[in-house]
């Protein structure tokens, strides 16, 4: 599978899956993948609704992705976004987990990922890490939330995992316990990403952008549906979110012959 990032802005695709001006057929088909490439082109604050279309690739897209969200001029960067997919296995903690690492890597601030997807927690996996005194357990316990960071490889890198009380804490998640354990790790860190469950599970995203400075929302190719997109953008501006981009994730591209009988 090739795997890269574009802008669907960049190839005029951002109207076919957001617009809801056009009557949409009765089956509706799948996320439109055909055309290849990795262009890239910045989100303007005053189209927040631009979709960024992303795919795993090389680490010169995921800098790319910083550029246009993380690192604006002007103090206009958010410091605290929400990263949600429409569906599970959309790879939404993969791309929280890679722009975390380059963001890490452009900036001398702070970064710290937060698992709050506690129905089917990833992040941990991504760094190789147990599961265990993260932010379930911050959400029922005292202690100050330093407690419950794990410091990664990076120097400017850190984690707060999904933790080993999720199903008790699940409830918590979108309570005043977790806005204050949110505003201690904006004082504490320059950057907060956070990782939630997918839109079709919960409406954990939602209130979580609501409390953040806006949120990217996750969509899979060949999987996540026109409406189901446009659905979850008009959630989020529903609960006045700022939607800093959508990341169209694992996009493939057929190998032509030629190339793929000299593998």
């Amino acid at each position: 599978m090739s795997r890269n990032f574009e802008l669907l802005q960049q190839i005029g695709k951002e109207h076919d899956i957001f617009s809801s001006a056009a009557p949409a057929p009765a089956v509706e088909p799948e996320m439109p993948v055909e055309t290849p490439g990795a262009a890239v082109s910045a989100v303007s604050a005053e189209s927040a609704t631009a979709p960024i279309a992303l795919e795993k690739a090389g680490i010169e897209e995921v800098v790319t992705l910083v550029q246009r969200v993380f690192l604006l001029p002007g103090g206009q960067s958010p410091h605290v976004v929400v990263f949600a997919g429409t569906e599970g296995g959309n790879g939404c903690s993969w791309i929280c987990a890679r722009t975390a690492e380059a963001l890490a890597a452009q900036v001398t601030g702070s970064v710290c990922l937060v698992d709050a997807n506690l129905r089917a927690p990833g992040l941990h996996h991504q760094f190789d890490i147990p599961n265990h005194n993260g932010l379930s357990d911050a959400l029922l316990r005292n202690e100050p939330m330093p407690a419950f960071v794990t410091a990664l490889g990076r120097r400017n890198l850190s984690l707060v995992s999904c933790g080993g009380s999720a199903e008790a804490a699940q409830s918590l998640l979108t309570s005043n316990r977790m806005r204050s354990r949110l505003r201690e790790l904006r004082s504490m860190f320059d950057y907060v990403l956070v990782d939630t469950s997918a839109m079709n599970a919960s409406n954990d995203a939602i209130v979580l952008g609501a409390v953040s400075d806006g949120a990217i929302l996750v969509l899979k190719a060949n999987s996540s549906r026109k409406e189901t997109a446009r659905n979850a953008l008009r959630d989020f501006q529903t609960a006045n979110v700022r939607i800093f981009g959508a990341v169209l994730n694992q996009r493939t591209f057929p190998i032509p012959e030629a190339i793929y009988n000299k593998l």
